[in-house]
């Protein structure tokens, strides 16, 4: 069986995930506590880092960039990374945008600091970082509304790893209640449609111990 290596709410297994359930590939999940540093995960992945994916021949591939990269070419049949070559440079654009700086300026000071520092025994949430990424969030949710409107999915006409990419970093915000959908109607419409998708249902079971998402976060209507 194919195994993917995770932490329930990183956003970016979160997005391999989504890939791979939107792809219908079967895999078996294993959670992964990379602060252990275990001597046979860091044999498979020097980096310590999730997700990392594990291939029915052994095949080991880490990051999730490489691997929705991997998983495109590998299983091309339901493509996520653009039909011409103009998507796919919007594609990547846009995954980069969420796996980097809408990463950097609101998830890493929202869930880094309210869970994860949790998770590793790091101590309490920095109120400096919980500000910043409050007033940074207001801005993506604008960008990514504004998209929403002028797009039929977030890179051009055809759902894509840019979507996965942005609902990926949201829905791990929207489990820790961090998220204010009324900040962006746009927003909120286009997640919906994305949440209704039947790859995201195994995302929205998720449960993490000592830590219950708002009753919203399942209801594929709000």
């Amino acid at each position: 069986m194919r195994i993917l290596h995770h932490i329930p709410l990183s956003p970016y297994s979160r997005k391999v995930r989504l890939v791979l359930s939107e792809k219908r590939l079967p895999f078996e999940l294993k959670i992964e506590k990379v602060w252990e540093r275990r001597p046979e995960f860091l044999d498979l992945n020097p980096a310590g880092t999730v997700p990392m994916l594990v291939e029915e021949n052994g095949l080991s591939i880490p990051d999730s960039t490489v691997i929705c990269e991997y998983l495109e070419e590998a299983y091309p049949d339901t493509p996520l990374l653009g039909r011409t070559l103009a998507e796919r440079v919007e594609v990547r654009r846009l995954a980069a945008w969420f796996d980097g700086k809408f990463h950097q300026e609101v998830t890493r000071n929202l869930l880094g600091e309210k869970y994860m520092k949790r998770l590793v025994g790091r101590g309490n949430p920095d109120a400096t970082a919980l500000r910043a990424g409050y007033a940074n969030i207001r801005y993506h949710l604008d960008y990514i509304g504004w998209l929403a409107e002028t797009r039929k999915w977030l890179a051009g006409p055809n759902l894509s790893l840019a979507d996965f990419a942005a609902a990926a970093q949201l829905s791990s915000l929207d489990y820790i209640g961090d998220l204010d959908w009324s900040l962006s109607p746009p927003t909120k419409d286009w997640y919906a449609r994305v949440k209704s998708r039947p790859c995201f249902r195994a995302v929205l079971n998720d449960r993490v111990t000592g830590m219950n998402p708002p009753e919203h976060y399942g209801d594929l209507d709000f």
